[in-house]
């Protein structure tokens, strides 16, 4: 089955019928609160004690948590301009390991200036950052009384400032977007502009999965690149998709309000086959049934992000914008 995409032309008059209520205050703004809650219970076991084994736990839950909000790219993770700094990936040209390298050896003092570490490289900071120093058999052998302790803990406490700034911004933010189109929103002319920031932002959470985290790893036909694949030290590559699928779904049927049921069956068959893979850092490339799993699911989460361009931009009434994540 495939659906043909919609154009501006064709949706132009047509009503915004979603509860942007629900999607603002149930998804967005409920979910960056569990990310900042999470992030301050990692901070608070980093401080109790920083090293891998103890801090592995609350690293994942609040990973989770990054995960199922990430795809919203606008708003105030735009303009305070962290994105990078809670997610530095890809990392092309192997900038993390470099940096704390070179931090490590040198003592680098920013980790005891937690203003200044707010500065610092992109690199150094993060939860890519945090999963070297704590599943990196070059960083993770370290003591409680070590500078690399020390700079675990600046990672976290970063993380929880970001995580905490972002919700309390939002709640501030999330009036803007609920009043789109009235009178005297700068941001939001129209109220369908909003309707499209999410649409877009859903739309543009498919295209990660699909272009990042499944593109990379698979490389081309004769040469795949495992080596690739996001977060693997942590085992996490396959998690991340899943987590990110579920929240996309969730968003998905908030947007659609019951109306893209086709939609909802493309979100529902390709997390069945994702939970169906048994390579969960995608090291088996080289396989041709692993390939071809791995594929498939790609396969599977083009076709639900062509579902939901028609379909949910059906019922908005609205067509994608600039996506924060184009060119990445």
């Amino acid at each position: 089955m495939r659906f043909i995409l919609t154009t501006c032309l064709s949706l132009i008059g047509l009503p915004v019928l979603a509860d942007i209520n629900a999607v603002i205050d149930d998804h967005i703004v409920a979910r960056h609160a569990g990310f900042a809650q999470s992030t301050a219970a990692l901070k608070e076991t980093a401080t109790l004690d920083c090293t891998p084994a103890n801090v592995i736990p609350a690293y994942h839950a609040a990973f989770d948590k990054w995960v199922a909000i990430s795809h919203i790219r606008f708003g105030p993770i735009e303009d305070n301009g962290e994105g990078l700094a809670i997610a530095f990936w890809p990392d092309k040209k192997g900038m993390i390991p470099k940096t704390l390298t070179d931090m490590i050896a040198a003592e680098n003092p920013v980790v005891n200036d937690l203003e200044a570490f707010a500065s610092h490289s992109v690199a150094a900071r993060g939860f890519f950052a945090l999963e070297q120093m704590l599943f990196d058999a070059k960083f993770s052998g370290y003591g409680a009384d070590s500078y690399a302790c020390k700079l675990t803990q600046a990672i976290t406490f970063d993380l929880a400032r970001i995580a905490a700034q972002t919700s309390n911004d939002w709640a501030t933010y999330a009036t803007t977007l609920r009043n789109a189109g009235a009178t005297g929103n700068e941001v939001f002319l129209t109220d369908k502009e909003g309707a499209q920031a999410l649409y877009t932002n859903l739309l543009g959470g498919l295209e990660y999965i699909s272009a990042q985290r499944l593109a990379r790893p698979l490389g081309s036909f004769e040469k795949p690149r495992p080596q690739r694949a996001e977060a693997r030290r942590s085992t996490r590559s396959l998690r991340n998709i899943i987590v990110s699928l579920n929240a996309l779904q969730e968003m998905a049927e908030m947007l659609a309000d019951g109306e893209a049921l086709e939609t909802m069956e493309a979100f529902a068959a390709t997390h069945r086959h994702a939970q169906t893979l048994n390579d969960k850092v995608f090291e088996n490339l080289n396989e041709t049934s692993a390939k071809f799993q791995l594929s498939t699911l790609q396969e599977l989460v083009a076709f639900t992000h062509e579902a939901a361009t028609a379909e949910i931009g059906q019922h908005l009434g609205v067509a994608a914008g600039f996506n924060a994540l184009d060119g990445d």
